[in-house]
């Protein structure tokens, strides 16, 4: 064990103390403490090369194939029955329904309304029903009585008219005989007509008489006009 180099000390200067026995004690505890190897003499020494050490790479994993694309499913056809043949515009046609009959209709059609109805223009309608039989309580065509038939055939140009002959009798404007035209109402108790001029007057009178032109038989009428 080598001692310790002394520290250089400048010339004429004192040597440093040194403590011994403390560098003693540190190599005796180097010697205890270090372990003693020992090798026969006889003991020989081999060392075999080292073997060549190759690193072989990891093998790639295997990947599975994609699967093939499903075919494409055809489209659903549109519901048609192509059984039933297209509609030819060559074909017919069916034939449409027939249009359900008219309401009865007067005998004869009204004339177009005017501002002023004309007298002889109502006359000339309720000509028209000549012939048509007497009904009691009657308002068509089919069948008239007195008030039933005024009422109808004024109604035509406007003129509403009370139901009986009496209240017919209470209604426009009385004019004298010799005042009274085509068109105006004449009436007596229980009866009622249309004045057709010269006397006379078209009016339903009696059962079993149609609808007649005549004069008129009373001797007191009463003229209304209500136009």
């Amino acid at each position: 064990m080598a001692a310790t180099s002394a520290t250089a000390v400048p010339s004429g200067g004192a040597l440093p103390n040194v403590d011994a026995g403390a560098a003693t004690r540190e190599a005796l505890t180097a010697i205890i403490t270090t372990p003693t190897v020992k090798v026969p003499a006889d003991v020989s020494w081999n060392l075999d090369a080292i073997a060549t050490v190759q690193a072989t790479p990891r093998p790639e994993p295997v990947t599975a194939p994609a699967p093939a694309p499903a075919p494409a499913e055809p489209e659903p056809e549109s519901a048609v029955d192509r059984t039933v043949p297209a509609a030819s515009r060559s074909a017919a046609r069916p034939e449409a329904a027939p249009a359900p009959p008219a309401p009865d209709t007067p005998v004869a059609a009204a004339p177009a309304l005017t501002a002023t109805v004309s007298g002889q223009a109502i006359v000339d309608y309720a000509r028209t029903f000549l012939g048509v039989p007497y009904v009691w309580g009657g308002t068509t065509p089919a069948g008239f009585d007195c008030s039933g038939f005024t009422q109808y055939v004024y109604a035509r140009f406007g003129v509403s008219l009370p139901r009986t002959s009496s209240a017919q009798a209470t209604v426009g404007t009385r004019v004298s005989a010799a005042d009274a035209r085509p068109g105006d109402l004449v009436t007596w108790p229980g009866h009622v007509g249309v004045y057709t001029g010269n006397g006379n007057n078209i009016a339903a009178r009696q059962p079993g008489t149609p609808l007649t032109e005549g004069p008129i038989y009373n001797s007191n009428p009463t003229f209304i006009r209500v136009t």
